[in-house]
């Protein structure tokens, strides 16, 4: 299983694309501060230090970090998270 990373045109934000469906049908999934999802990989997602919010669709999601998060130290989190949940 390969995750890709790639940058977004919002320096704060991250996609992170997997070779398995992650969420399924046409809806996507977004969790804000203060929000929880019934999908247990966004809360964990959310629960990151430097983690602002995440969006997800069918095999992606994408991070926005806080402005003072630094990707060098929460993109290995989260590809290990992802990695964990078998994604």
């Amino acid at each position: 299983m390969a995750i890709k990373v790639e940058e977004t045109p919002n320096p704060n934000a991250r996609k992170f694309t997997t070779d398995s469906l992650i969420f399924k049908g046409d809806g996507s999934v977004s969790v804000m501060p203060g929000q929880t999802s019934d999908y247990d990989v966004m809360n964990e997602l959310m629960a990151l230090e430097g983690v602002d919010n995440v969006f997800g669709f069918q095999n992606f999601i994408t991070v926005n970090k806080l402005p003072d998060a630094d990707w060098e130290a929460l993109t290995p989190k989260v590809e290990g998270l992802l990695t964990e949940k078998g994604f």
